[in-house]
């Protein structure tokens, strides 16, 4: 997919592209801010999770970390149905696959995801 992202862009004789990517991995970790999570490596150096690393092979560099790229707001009752759980308090909570918690608020009737990626530029 990346290749050919790639190729379409350079057909159009430009130069550089810009990615944004959504780390794969990021969910198992939704307490890690993401400006650690970026820094994490394996151990021959390349970035930990995969699909950073699949942009990084193909030679991207990470230019950028968006720290508010997708912010989702709903009711409590919205928030319940879409992830299958109660939010019977105020705070943040955990939810499946989300790389960051979702936040609360019984009071306000709203809860909100705000959700990070990673800017990572290719030179053609």
């Amino acid at each position: 997919m990346v290749a050919t992202m790639k190729a379409l862009v350079k057909e159009q004789k430009i130069e550089q592209m810009v990615a944004p990517v959504r780390p794969s991995l990021k969910h198992k970790y939704p307490l890690t801010p993401i400006n650690r999570y970026v820094d994490w490596k394996t151990p021959d150096g390349a970035p930990f999770d995969p699909w950073v690393r699949t942009h990084w092979k193909t030679g991207a560099e990470i230019i950028k970390i968006a720290t508010e790229s997708m912010i989702i707001r709903g009711t409590v009752e919205e928030w319940e149905s879409w992830t299958g759980m109660r939010f019977p308090d105020s705070g943040t909570y955990v939810v499946p696959n989300a790389l960051v918690p979702v936040t609360i608020d019984l009071e306000a009737n709203s809860g909100c995801y705000v959700e990070p990626n990673i800017w990572m530029r290719h030179i053609l």
